[in-house]
């Protein structure tokens, strides 16, 4: 079972496929880590609240 490798958050197997890069085992952030966001290839600070 994949997960975030920020939050340990559970993620789905088709959305490690997407936004995991090559030889990654898990995605750097998930849509349930409300400190940091994808940012192209990085990750990056949230600059604002998400909720």
């Amino acid at each position: 079972m994949p997960v975030c490798n920020n939050c340990g958050g559970f993620v789905t197997e088709r959305y490690v496929r997407v936004f995991t890069p090559e030889g990654y085992e898990g995605p750097r952030v998930c849509p349930n880590c409300e400190d940091k966001l994808r940012d192209g290839a990085d990750v990056r600070e949230a600059r604002s609240s998400r909720s």
